[in-house]
């Protein structure tokens, strides 16, 4: 029986990804926070099944301190500061989250147990202003926000930790992946939280940034597949897991107001574009130029290939039924209180 330590389980990812080592019969470590109150997050109905260890990414001895208490055979490293708009107002945190903490994470594996395999959450943010279309792994990357510096230092860093020290690293870079699970901050369940609510009467509109911004989206349930995918080869390496499609976010929000049979007609243009609700002519999307990023990624399309050819990767969760499942679950949420 194999043990696996997870960072920021309980994320979405974390989450998925405790239930999947769960059924494969592995002891499951989450590395959680200390709060003022306890928050479980989205591991409720798993905190008698995993063992929670308090640590922190910016503080190392709780690291290695996790890593003998886990006696972890596998390190999944899911936790980061994982909203782009915020990193903006924390750069700081951010980094010191997202790429020291990797690193933090990284050494408390080789002064532990060095033979441990590592899986560090890289992201198509790092490819941000777009060189090669679809985006690879050899694709060259210019992040564009300081998540995005933050994460490609993390993705550096576990390279070199495996070319210094023959460790067994990898890094996922994952694009766009939602799911019911996804924090109501994210566009996306903003979006289909918004398209429920309107359509039972309880919110007049939802307020946007850029509908034209154009992303990859796939289902978290299918990417933490991939995740543990990576830990099971013979040899490490780095792997781009995506969808090879691409929608803006004007068409997820289509196609999430559709789910609840709202039809979206749209008027204006830039900040002054509305979605008018074709059936009674409300407004029911608004552009608020807040929401716009001072650094825009306009386009992200992600090649699996590799991952397909090598991993025996295949997503299974198409974009229209990630919508709707995400719907559905906003609906039963909003009924059920």
């Amino acid at each position: 029986m194999k043990n696996a330590l997870i960072t920021g389980i309980t994320g979405q990812d974390g989450s998925y990804l405790a239930e999947l080592l769960l059924e494969k019969g592995y002891n499951v470590y989450g590395i959680w926070r200390r709060k003022s109150t306890v928050d479980y997050g989205n591991i409720a109905h798993l905190k008698d099944k995993v063992t929670l260890i308090y640590a922190d990414m910016t503080d190392p001895v709780s690291l290695v301190t996790a890593m003998r208490i886990s006696q972890a055979d596998e390190v999944y490293n899911l936790a980061a500061q994982s909203f782009v708009s915020t990193s903006w107002d924390t750069p700081i945190g951010t980094a010191d989250i997202n790429a020291v903490g990797v690193v933090n994470m990284l050494e408390a594996i080789r002064i532990v147990k060095p033979e441990a395999r590592f899986y560090q959450a890289s992201t198509s943010e790092m490819f941000g202003k777009v060189q090669e279309i679809p985006q690879k792994e050899t694709t060259p990357f210019y992040p564009r926000s300081p998540y995005g510096v933050a994460k490609l230092y993390g993705h550096w860093i576990t390279k070199n930790y495996r070319e210094s020290y023959g460790m067994f690293a990898c890094s996922g870079i994952l694009f766009n992946h939602e799911s019911e699970r996804r924090g109501l901050e994210f566009v996306t369940r903003k979006i289909t939280d918004a398209a429920v609510r309107i359509s039972l009467g309880r919110q007049e509109y939802v307020e946007l940034g850029n509908l034209d911004a154009k992303r990859d989206w796939g289902h978290s349930k299918d990417y933490v597949r991939a995740m543990w995918l990576m830990l099971q080869q013979d040899n490490p390496d780095d792997y781009v897991i995506a969808t090879n499609e691409t929608r803006t976010v004007r068409e997820f929000a289509e196609t999430a107001f559709r789910h609840v049979g709202i039809d979206i007609e749209w008027q204006g243009e830039g900040v002054d574009k509305i979605g008018i609700n074709k059936a009674n002519g409300k407004t029911i999307v608004k552009i608020n130029k807040k929401f716009f990023r001072p650094a825009e990624v306009d386009f992200l399309l992600g090649d699996p290939s590799k991952a397909e050819n090598v991993l025996g990767w295949k997503r299974e969760i198409s974009f229209s039924e990630l919508v709707e499942r995400m719907v559905k679950n906003d609906m039963e949420k909003e009924l059920n209180g």
